[in-house]
C-alpha cells in the first residue's frame, strides 16, 4: 500500500502529509518443479485435474480453459520474529519455465492476491515437511508432432491466465477479485541450424503440436503439451566461425478438434489434488 504525495498549493514550500493509496498484493514466487507438490500449483493455474489410477500409478491431466479457477491462501512465516503473513485470495496469473541442460529446474509463478493478514502465530498449525523429488533439467525433452526435436540449445515457455483485477470502490482499498481472461501460451526455442524442419513449418503457416516435458520413468513424469503451435519465420544470423543458431518465438492457440490449447500431464503416486 503505497503513498500519494500531496498536490495542494498555498502552504509554503513544506509538503503536507501524503495520502495512502490502494492495496496491491501481487508478485512472483519461484518454486521447484517436482514430482508431487507441483501438482498443487498446476491446480491453481488450470483447475482440478482429471485423475485415473492404474495399480498405484496415478495420472493427473490438467487442461487449460477452465471457466472457474480455484484460489488459495499462502502463509509466509518468519517464526523467529514472530511474523506470519497470511495472503488470501491468491490466484495464478503467469507460469514461466526455462529449459536448459543443467542447473536447477524451477518455475516462476506470477500470483495475484486480494490481501494479507498479519498474524503472530501460524494459522496452519504444525505442518509436516513435504516430500520433494525434483525433476532434473537433463531429463527434459521436446517433441514436435510426436517426434523428438533435435539440436535444441534452450527453450522456455510461459502460460498465462491473463487475470483482470476487479478494482472496485470499497472501504479497505483491496481488489474484489481477479477474473481469468483469455488463456495464453508462448515461448522461444533456440536450435542449431542443421536442417530446415522448423523453418519449413514456419513457412507453411500450419500449426504443429509441441511437448515440453521431463520423464524419470513410466511412473514419474511431467509433460506440457501445446496442441496447436504457430511458428514465425526466424532469422538465421551468421555471427562468426561457430555454428548458426535460430530462435523461434512461437505462440500456441486452441486446437479446434480437441477444444483446448494446453494439457499438462503429471504421473506420480499422489491420490488426488
Amino acid at each position: 500500500q503505497g503513498l500519494i504525495a500531496s498536490d495542494l498549493l498555498g502552504y509554503g514550500r513544506e509538503p503536507l502529509p501524503p495520502t495512502r493509496d490502494v492495496v496491491n498484493n501481487d508478485g512472483d514466487v519461484v518454486v521447484p518443479i517436482d514430482l508431487r507438490n507441483f501438482g498443487n500449483w498446476l491446480k491453481l493455474f488450470m483447475g482440478a485435474p482429471s485423475s485415473t489410477d492404474a495399480t498405484g500409478v496415478r495420472t493427473h491431466v490438467f487442461t487449460s480453459g477452465a471457466v472457474a479457477l480455484p484460489s488459495m491462501t499462502v502463509e509466509v512465516g518468519l517464526p523467529e520474529v514472530p511474523s506470519y503473513g497470511q495472503n488470501f485470495g491468491v490466484r495464478g496469473n503467469t507460469m514461466r519455465v526455462q529449459m536448459q541442460r543443467s542447473g536447477l529446474l524451477t518455475a516462476t509463478l506470477g500470483l495475484i492476491a486480494q490481501g494479507e493478514n498479519k498474524l503472530v502465530a501460524s494459522a496452519a498449525g504444525t505442518l509436516a515437511e513435504a516430500s520433494v523429488e525434483r525433476f532434473s533439467p537433463f531429463q527434459g525433452a521436446i517433441t514436435r508432432g510426436g517426434q523428438p526435436l533435435g539440436s535444441v540449445v534452450s527453450a522456455d515457455f510461459t502460460y498465462t491466465n491473463n487475470l483482470d483485477k476487479v478494482e472496485v470502490i470499497r472501504g479497505d482499498g483491496r481488489i474484489e477479485d481477479a477474473d481469468p481472461g483469455m488463456v495464453g501460451m508462448s515461448g522461444n526455442i533456440a536450435v542449431r541450424f542443421r536442417d530446415t524442419t522448423l523453418l519449413d513449418q514456419a513457412t507453411s503457416g500450419a500449426p504443429v503440436e509441441l511437448t515440453f516435458g521431463w520423464v524419470t520413468d513410466a511412473a514419474r513424469s511431467l509433460v506440457f503439451t501445446a496442441h496447436a503451435v504457430y511458428l514465425p519465420r526466424a532469422k538465421t544470423p551468421v555471427t562468426g566461425p561457430n555454428g548458426v543458431q535460430a530462435t523461434f518465438a512461437w505462440q500456441a492457440a486452441k486446437d479446434m478438434t480437441l477444444g483446448k490449447t494446453v494439457t499438462a500431464t503429471l504421473i506420480n503416486n499422489v491420490a488426488t489434488y
